[in-house]
Order: C-alpha cells, then structure tokens, then sequence
C-alpha cells in the first residue's frame, strides 16, 4: 500500500504524529508519503510543532501560503493532482477538518485515489463554520472512516454510510497528548506573571463570530476580565486575533497577550491553569484528558462528547453569557467529567492495524 498523509494547518500536526509513528513500526508493508500543504506556513503555526512532536521533515511541501478560503482550496487541489499524476498513492489519509482536508480529498478521489478521513463524521451543523462545510465535502467522498466518539458513527450511519467504512477508533489527538504530558515545558510566561498552580485563566480566540467585530471582541473580553477576578488571565494571540485587537486598546493589568506558544508549553499552561477559556474544538479534547475546567464560546460544536462526558460547557457567544459561567468556576460548582471511551493513547495503534489489514 501506498499511502498519502495530509497536514496542512495547526490542528492537523497533533493528528498525524502518532499515526506516522506507528506506520513506521511496520514499514516497509506500508509505504507513506508526508504532504505538508502549506496552508500554515509560520513557523510558530507550523513548524514548531513538526520539531516538538518528532514528525519527519515532509516528503512534499505544497507550499500554498495564504488567500481566501477559495484560493487556499484552489492551489491546494491543483497543487495535489499534479503530484498525484506525476507519482500516484493508493489511498490518501486526510485528518481534521481544515482546507487542506477537503481540497486534497476531492483532487485524490477525482484521480481514483482512496480517501481515508481521521476524525470522520463529526459535526456542528453550522454551515456559517468553514470547517463543518470542509466536513460535510470530504465525509461524502470518504471510503473508510476512522471515528472518535459514537455520536460521530451515528453521523455516518444516518448519511446513509454502511458499516464496514465506519471505524470507532478513538482519537489520535489524545494519543499525542498522552504521549507528551511528561515532556511538557514550562514556558517563559509562568515566570514573567508569576503564574501559581490553578491560580490563572487560559484563553484563545480565533472565530469569526468572536474576534472580526472590534467591539463585541472588546466586550467579551471585557466580560472575562471582570468575571476572572483579578486572576491573571494568559492569551496567546492567534494572528486574525491580532488584527482586530490592534483597534480595541483593551487596558487590564490581570490580561497578558502573548505570542502563540508551540505545542509543549501551551499545554503546560492548560494542564495547571484554574480554567481554559476558547472558541477551538481540539483544545475542548484536551482539557477534558487533563480534567480542567473549559467554557467554550460558541453556539454549537462539533464535539458533544467534551460536554456529555468531559470538562467542557457551552457558553455560546453572547458576552453577556460569561458572568454566570465564571460563578460557577469560582464556587467550585464546575463537574469533574469523565474521559470518553477509546481515548486511551492507542488509537494510532488500531488504525495502522486496520490499514494493514486493508
């Protein structure tokens, strides 16, 4: 078998680095080749994270860059079918939800190429989210699915999907979390503030609905100031956060902005801090792994098992919602949650045993 990896963006990197570890237990019987797409290409986004997670330096670089969502999917897919023509693959395994997920799916099944979707039928059914639009695309032309949760199965089941493509693995995410927590490292910004153990806020902000209008980012930012209560409150900013805070001069001693972080120390940060604040999925994984508190402001996500099982409440993003949310952390009223089934640490384990059998 020859076999296609994806990664193109953040998210993906943590996805695809305990499968290329335990492809690499059974080579030579499968074949891989690493695509990095390009469609994150900062360092502090991108390759940070190939050095900190131990994955190899990629076979190909799409190197797509920056554009509208259009642009992105463009380039991506004429990039990949190109190379596709020139030097073909058996299946490619896509991970995620990004661009690059959905633009090299369709360009490989146009070409007859297999696609393997990791993280498959997962959905928020908000079609304003470019990622459930990215989902939507690829889950319709995906031949096996590996899945994290049953929800996501009975996703597929009612799409009309037959069982023998869906594969309830677990989640690859959590393998690398696994994996890493004894090599997390402590980052500059724990001696800069004087961080104390569960005595401070993380948050991140990137969605639209939260961060691309100045004056609802100023008030919900706001919001969290106040119901933070004087604990310090560390922002990593994410680069179309950056844009709009550059108009809002937000002014709080107790809110320290800083660079994004690489893998190792924002989770260091996660795994200590009294509560994560965020609008991403993937983090909501996280925190409830490591069993820290998490309010999502968001309306919906894709993710239901982090609020049924896990650590995680939906908070939406009206900012006037926040103040009860923060209460409820400062009384100790926040539930312990659980760790969803299969999310052990071996799920990359059981997919390269099913793709051995394929």
């Amino acid at each position: 078998m020859k076999l296609d990896i994806i990664a193109g963006a953040r998210p993906n990197f943590m996805k695809i680095a305990p499968i290329i570890e335990a492809l690499e237990k059974v080579k030579p019987k499968i074949q891989y080749r690493l695509i990095h797409t390009g469609q994150h290409y900062d360092k502090k986004m991108s390759g940070n994270f190939f050095e900190q997670l131990g994955i190899p330096e990629p076979d190909v670089n799409l190197e797509v860059g920056s554009g509208t969502q259009a642009e992105q999917t463009a380039r991506i897919m004429e990039r990949y079918e190109a190379l596709l023509l020139k030097d073909p693959a058996d299946w490619v395994l896509v991970v995620g939800d990004v661009t690059s997920t959905m633009a090299c799916s369709i360009a490989a099944k146009k070409l007859g190429v297999g696609v393997i979707h990791v993280e498959g039928g997962i959905r928020s059914n908000d079609l304003s989210m470019p990622e459930e639009i990215n989902r939507m695309v690829t889950d319709s032309i995906t031949d096996i699915f590996y899945t994290t949760s049953e929800v996501a199965n009975e996703n597929l089941r009612k799409l009309g999907h037959h069982e023998s493509k869906i594969r309830y693995v677990g989640n690859t995410m959590i393998d690398t979390l696994l994996k890493n927590m004894p090599r997390f490292i402590q980052p500059e910004a724990w001696e800069d503030f004087d961080l104390k153990e569960k005595g401070y806020f993380v948050m991140t902000l990137h969605r639209p609905a939260n961060v691309d209008e100045e004056a609802k980012l100023k008030y919900l930012i706001d919001e969290i100031v106040k119901g933070a209560k004087g604990m310090p409150i560390i922002f990593p900013v994410h680069p179309r956060t950056a844009k709009s805070l550059k108009g809002i001069g937000i002014e709080a001693n107790t809110l320290h902005m800083i660079e994004p972080l690489g893998y190792l120390e924002f989770n260091y940060l996660v795994q200590h801090a009294f509560a994560v604040i965020t609008d991403s999925g993937g983090i909501t994984e996280e925190t409830t792994v490591m069993k820290v508190p998490c309010m999502t402001l968001r309306d919906n996500t894709e993710r239901p098992e982090t609020i049924t099982i896990g650590t995680n409440e939906l908070v939406g993003t009206n900012p006037k919602n926040v103040a009860p949310f923060m209460e409820k952390l400062h009384r100790g009223d926040w539930k312990a949650g659980d760790i969803p089934y299969l999310w052990d640490g071996k799920t990359a384990e059981r997919i390269v045993e099913d793709l051995l059998k394929m």
